[in-house]
């Protein structure tokens, strides 16, 4: 196999996320290229109904856009109190999106009075590859825990400040890259991933 046949776009340009994906995927020798080689490329609008779609229509744009096999992912948080809410408006949650700070803070806000029994959330993630034959994968990880009532940790990104998984006393935040990614929902996604990706990296070689 060449060096190319194993080269992914990652359809991304969030350097958080590229960081953490290369971590994950570093043991299978996957190449890993972000959209910023691509500056004509445009952001895909996120106009699913679920993580799945999400993730699909931005793998696709991107892998047709580059010819390569395209990695993406959606992912969010969802509270039990707020019906599964923020979802997939997670990024975008208190308008504008990408602002972590005012999203986190409208969350706890929406949550302040209620009980910690019924402070139940999961951190939700769906990836997915798409080759430039077609073939398609999209797998999902997801990791429950509970939220608190003001941020802790200066790591991760997004909710992490603020989400306890079951099992764990720390946040997201707290923890290492390598104790977050063994737990997180995005490492669990992307480890189920990975071994369809090397299968469609195989068919494209």
């Amino acid at each position: 196999m060449t060096g190319t046949s194993r080269r992914v776009v990652l359809a991304t340009r969030n350097e958080h996320k590229i960081r953490e994906l290369a971590r994950i995927l570093a043991p299978y020798g996957v190449e890993l290229a972000s959209l910023d080689e691509w500056k004509d490329v445009p952001d895909v609008a996120e106009t699913g109904a679920t993580f799945a779609e999400n993730a699909l229509l931005k793998a696709r744009a991107v892998c047709l856009a580059t010819g390569l096999v395209a990695v993406a992912d959606d992912s969010g948080l969802v509270v039990d109190a707020l019906n599964e809410m923020p979802g997939v408006l997670s990024a975008r949650w208190a308008g504008q999106h990408g602002d972590d700070v005012a999203n986190l803070s409208l969350v706890l806000a929406q949550i302040a009075d209620v009980p910690e029994s019924r402070r139940t959330a999961a951190f939700v993630c769906a990836a997915a590859a798409v080759a430039p034959g077609g073939a398609e994968v999209v797998v999902e990880g997801r990791v429950d825990g509970t939220l608190l009532h003001a941020p802790r940790g200066s790591g991760g990104f997004g909710y992490d400040p603020i989400f306890v998984p079951a099992g764990a006393t720390q946040t997201t935040a707290e923890m290492t890259p390598e104790e977050k990614d063994a737990i997180s929902h995005r490492g669990k996604a992307f480890r189920a991933l990975a071994p369809r990706l090397i299968e469609l990296l195989g068919a494209v070689e």
